[in-house]
């Protein structure tokens, strides 16, 4: 053959090669049961074992996994083609009794063969019937909308547990992880800080040469150091230190050292560490005292709840912000210690309140789901006494559904919900009240409450402290913005209005279609009897109750947060609470934020976000603290603690209102993108769903802002740019688009999957 021949030749086979792998797709990956990633992965004592689950059932040892204990488990994966448009079209789902057989291709236990379906999250088992204690193997393959085939993904295993249920929500064991000091320094006293850079709840370990028996190290750990730079002896509040004295072995040693159990955070209603755990106490600062031992290693073991720190990033041009949104998802991957969602160090009991922001904020953090579901199961049965908080477990039951797409908890706790509504307080117009001797023992028993803290019946909390403080002067304001607290409470109405909202949307994707028109009907109710009884018709704002004209900062807040406002209040109701500034705890800052961003004031959203003033994250900084703390200060809540999660709404704010990333669809099968920059010039984020990664980017000048979107395989979005005239020029992808008005926004729906780059020139 010519040799021009066979450059030819060469040539066409690269060609055709370049375009088969072109055409290629990528095997699925990020596969779940029942919403766990690694449900392979094998731990001893909380520290990962290199073995398979079948070696570890085998294994004369006791090690931890994941246990399955559904009949039917839900399976899930993320489809790996970003090319515009891309979506699934089909998938074929092999599980199998042994690896043998999976990898020949044999589903002996479910084939499901090619099911014509684009669904990626929560497809059911349908296979044979699941046996207790035994190990799985799956795979998965997918069919992209260009009718190509991925390979199957990598094998995954799973085991289930020794009894088969109808349904229990799956979770992972608590995870140990060794860390070594950032710094470490002779002190002028000749003692030794070491400082492991960040709090976190864990165990101490290290390894010391000794001369003799006999000796005695001192060790002082804690969360805080003085003026001086030693471990604080005395810190303020529920601020963590431990004196231990350690009995030292002649020779080298590693030393294990424990932490006693501290008699309040182990208490009847506490969540007690596992027995595989042990005992952790939340430190960041470990000092010894001068000595002439050798030591040789300081560590120690941090404990948390599986967090995947790739899952999310944040980034933008304002130091501060990513400061705090480093301080906010911090304190969500070490407050998991329990892997319940939990008060902080203090009490280690759950609230409803801190469970809602919590939630919010592991999902902007990592894509975990099941810790939220463990804990509003916890919580339904285990009630805590505030009003507010009750009703609060109907926004994290929608908020599970919404995030996961999966409402297998919220349909076994369907009937356990309907009470927490409190519907049994109502009067004829719809509100409630706890005041007026409707809490009787059949009601308390239908909540599930019994006596919390010397509590026998739901009392309004508004916030926390109240006036009076805690452990501070009975002159002290609390944290209420002086609210009036009335029969009929304006915050607690606004927080029953949401709850119906919510039970309406979950009755409907129950099914429960006579439950849904009634709770649309009851709320519907309530919002006129709101703005009926609580709007002041002269200054126009919401007043804390029907027997007071006092205008405080959170019955304002609550009522523009979920859209109980008149439009034509809405400009006096925001002037109103700019007014305030932040006169609510850390804990309401999580509504406040919420209707700023929901009214598009965004610049003063930000400007508390960002706020310097003692009564600000920044605060919680300077203090020293890298877990958000109960209180703004420990002058405003005297026995506040440095480790409390309800603390880290801007980790949910900046990814949900800032950036605004928001599933519109269970599962974000719906994606809202509408970015709301305020004075920021430029801030990215990754976000990883159950569907994949989502990308956002923006730039901001005086003439342009320009976006850069990156939306998974097999979803769309709904885009918001920022409008400034209706004159503005937009921008998609190099070519000119006509969006919709709306407001303070370009709008553009049906936006496919892929990369897009979006210019709106003013």
């Amino acid at each position: 053959m010519h040799p021009l021949s066979n450059l030819f030749l060469a040539i066409v086979l690269l060609i055709s090669s370049l375009k088969t792998n072109a055409q290629s797709l990528n095997p699925p990956s990020d596969l779940r049961v029942d919403l766990l990633l690694n449900a392979d992965k094998v731990w001893k004592n909380g520290v990962p074992a290199a073995l398979s689950l079948q070696e570890a059932k085998q294994s004369d040892s006791t090690y931890q996994v994941a246990l399955i204990a559904n009949q039917n488990p839900y399976f899930s994966w993320v489809v790996n083609d970003n090319s515009d448009g891309s979506s699934q079209t089909a998938y074929r789902i092999l599980v199998a009794s042994s690896p043998d057989n999976l990898k020949a291709n044999k589903g002996d236990f479910w084939d499901s063969q090619k099911v014509i379906q684009n669904q990626q999250t929560g497809i059911i088992y349908r296979g044979q019937k699941l046996k207790p204690n035994t190990v799985y193997y799956w795979k998965v393959k997918v069919w992209n909308n260009k009718q190509t085939p991925s390979d199957y993904s990598k094998p995954i295993s799973f085991i289930t547990d020794s009894i088969i249920k109808p349904y229990q929500t799956a979770h992972q064991p608590l995870v140990k992880s060794l860390e070594k000091p950032v710094l470490s320094k002779q002190l002028n006293n000749l003692n030794t800080l070491y400082d492991f850079g960040n709090d976190a709840f864990a165990q101490l370990k290290m390894r010391i040469k000794s001369a003799a028996d006999g000796d005695t190290l001192q060790i002082h750990v804690g969360e805080a150091i003085d003026a001086t730079g030693r471990v604080e002896r005395k810190p303020r509040g529920t601020i963590r230190y431990r004196l231990l004295k350690l009995a030292l072995q002649k020779g080298e040693h590693n030393y294990d050292l424990k932490f006693l159990a501290d008699e309040r955070n182990t208490g009847s209603k506490a969540i007690l560490m596992p027995d595989y755990i042990g005992e952790v106490l939340p430190f960041r600062y470990v000092e010894l005292e001068k000595n002439d031992k050798a030591i040789i290693e300081v560590q120690r073991y941090v404990v948390n709840y599986p967090f995947n720190d790739q899952a999310s990033s944040f980034k933008s041009s304002d130091t501060l912000l990513n400061q705090i949104w480093d301080l906010s998802k911090h304190t969500i991957k070490a407050t998991s210690f329990t892997g319940l969602y939990v008060d902080g160090d203090r009490e280690r009991i759950p609230y409803e309140a801190d469970a809602l922001i919590n939630q919010l904020s592991h999902y902007a953090s990592d894509a975990e789901f099941n810790m939220a579901k463990r804990s509003l199961d916890y919580l339904i049965y285990h009630a805590t006494w505030p009003t507010e908080w009750s009703l609060q477990n109907l926004l994290i039951a929608w908020n599970d559904y919404l995030y996961s797409g999966d409402i297998r908890t919220v349909k076994l706790l369907y009937p356990q919900l309907k009470p927490k509504l409190l519907l049994a307080l109502a009067r004829p117009d719809g509100l409630i009240s706890t005041r007026t001797g409707k809490q009787d023992s059949s009601f308390t028993k239908s909540i599930h409450f019994s006596t919390f803290n010397g509590e026998k019946v739901l009392k309004d909390i508004v916030d926390w402290p109240q006036k009076g403080g805690f452990g501070l002067p009975p002159s002290y304001p609390g944290e209420t913005d002086g609210f009036v607290f009335t029969d009929y409470n304006a915050v607690v109405n606004a927080f029953h209005y949401q709850a119906l909202i919510c039970m309406r949307d979950l009755a409907l994707a129950l099914g429960e279609k006579a439950d849904a028109t009634f709770y649309r009907q009851q709320a519907n109710k309530v919002k006129q009897a709101f703005q009926r009884n609580f709007i002041n018709p002269d200054t126009g704002t919401i007043k804390d109750g029907e027997d007071t004209m006092h205008s405080s900062l959170h019955a304002n807040m609550l009522a523009l947060a979920f859209n109980l406002v008149p439009i034509e209040n809405k400009a006096k109701v925001i002037a109103h609470i700019r007014s305030r500034g932040m006169a609510c705890s850390v804990y309401g800052t999580q509504f406040l934020l919420d209707a700023l961003y929901n009214a598009n004031e965004a610049e003063y959203g930000l400007q508390l976000l960002t706020s310097t003033d003692k009564r600000s994250w920044h605060n919680m900084l300077r203090s020293g603290s890298t877990m958000t703390t109960e209180a703004w200060d420990t002058d405003y809540k005297d026995n506040q603690d440095w480790n409390h999660a309800w603390g880290a709404a801007p980790a949910n704010i900046i990814v949900r209102k800032l950036m605004g990333v928001e599933p519109l669809t269970p599962a974000f099968g719906t994606i809202q993108i509408k970015p709301q920059p305020g004075t920021l010039h430029s801030a990215e984020l990754q976000l990883s769903t159950l569907h994949g990664k989502v990308n956002v980017a923006f730039t901001k000048t005086t003439a342009q802002f320009q976006l850069k979107t990156l939306i998974p395989p097999n979803t769309t979005g709904v885009v918001y740019l920022p409008k400034e005239t209706e004159n503005d020029k937009i921008i998609k992808d190099g070519r000119s688009l006509k969006a919709i008005s709306d407001g303070k926004f370009w709008v553009v729906r049906d936006v496919k999957s892929g990369t897009h780059v979006w210019e709106v020139r003013y």
